[in-house]
């Protein structure tokens, strides 16, 4: 049993608290950027988008975030409403955090004119890995706690952290009553989740789609949330069922529906690509030509483009018969995406690699984009 109460303060500066939630949350945000950039890189994605994007996403989260924690408690703030708006900032709810943030990135990466799916399976392990941080916060606040239990890692909650008319001191003792701490429950999820994922879009790229990886975080979330909360007395109820309960089933069950309806035999696919293919090792590969081919890397076999006929060349160039057109940019052979020159079905000349667009990204698969 832990009968260790933290001190929600971690730093008193002068008049100025520094609490521990604050930092929990501020911890999570610095690792959750070292990871979104990593994974970025190995997407093919710009990692440069991370530091603004990060910045866009947190704000709106904290926004939703605190809204969901407010109607939840509500009990707690209806006498002193500046509380709301005044720190310390000792509660956010994830599914308010969750909603605003996905509306935020969203608008995000519309303005930056990438792939929203391919950024949300970077996204996804990060959110994991954040939760798996911040949510400690709670323990040094004593909140986030369940029924009482026998358990050896149960902790004790101060008499004055408890909800009074569910778990009074004078019916269960402080030095003898300890409870679930479902904060190092959700820890421990998100900690599994994230590693669950990593793996998974390193071992699976062949099977997965975009996207594929924010679904899973849906549905993996959302079942151990609706599980927790069968441990909570403090729960905000819709009709006496748990209100985190009912957007449990919602999110968890629209992310399977959706993710058994983009696998279906036959579905077609236009998935889009990444930004920088050749650096692509991990998550989704983009075409569904690729998920065919047993390789290890996203173009390890696939066939370098076809040469353009000699007389068909304006610009004199350098490359000749059987040989790979040359990126303009980088110098290196590009690729296409189509059929090789032993395909039955192709017929009449190669087709020459196009010239390689410019900076904005490409979305959507075209079989004649070269790739640099």
């Amino acid at each position: 049993m832990l009968d260790f109460t933290p001190d929600p303060v971690a730093i008193q500066l002068g008049s100025l608290p520094i609490y521990w939630y604050g930092i929990g949350y501020a911890v999570g945000l610095a690792a959750a950027y070292v990871l979104l950039t990593r994974l970025a890189k190995r997407a093919g994605e710009d990692p440069e988008l991370v530091g603004n994007g990060m910045i866009v996403l947190a704000l709106a989260a904290l926004v939703g975030g605190r809204a969901y924690h407010v109607i939840d408690q509500w009990t707690l703030y209806k006498d002193d409403l500046l509380k709301i708006v005044l720190p310390p900032y000792t509660g956010l709810g994830v599914y308010g955090g969750i909603f605003t943030g996905l509306l935020a990135a969203i608008w995000y990466v519309r303005r930056q004119r990438v792939s929203f799916w391919r950024w949300a399976d970077i996204v996804a392990p990060a959110l994991f890995l954040m939760q798996a941080i911040a949510r400690w916060g709670n323990f040094f606040n004593q909140e986030l706690y369940g029924t009482p239990t026998t358990l050896p890692w149960g902790i004790r909650i101060d008499c004055a952290h408890r909800l009074q008319d569910v778990y009074p001191c004078s019916t269960f003792p402080l030095d003898t009553t300890h409870f679930h701490p479902l904060f190092l429950y959700e820890s421990i999820s998100g900690l599994l989740g994230m590693l669950f994922l990593l793996w998974l879009g390193s071992r699976f790229r062949s099977r997965l789609r975009p996207g594929d990886l924010l679904l899973v975080f849906f549905i993996w979330y959302g079942v151990v949330r609706f599980g927790l909360e069968t441990l909570r007395s403090d729960n905000w109820t819709f009709f006496g069922v748990p209100t985190a309960q009912l957007v449990s089933v919602l999110f968890a069950g629209s992310a399977l529906i959706v993710l058994m309806y983009r696998h279906r035999p036959g579905h077609p696919t236009n998935d889009p690509l990444p930004w920088r293919p050749a650096e692509a090792t991990w998550g989704a590969l983009p075409a569904e030509a690729w998920r065919t081919r047993p390789v290890d890397e996203p173009w390890a076999h696939l066939p370098p483009a076809a040469a353009e006929p000699a007389d068909a060349d304006p610009a004199g160039s350098d490359s000749g018969p059987g040989e790979p057109a040359a990126d303009a940019d980088s110098g290196k052979a590009a690729i296409d995406t189509t059929d090789g020159p032993d395909d039955p079905a192709q017929t009449g000349p190669p087709k020459p690699a196009a010239e390689e667009p410019g900076p904005a990204p490409f979305s959507g698969h075209d079989p004649d984009r070269p790739l640099d």
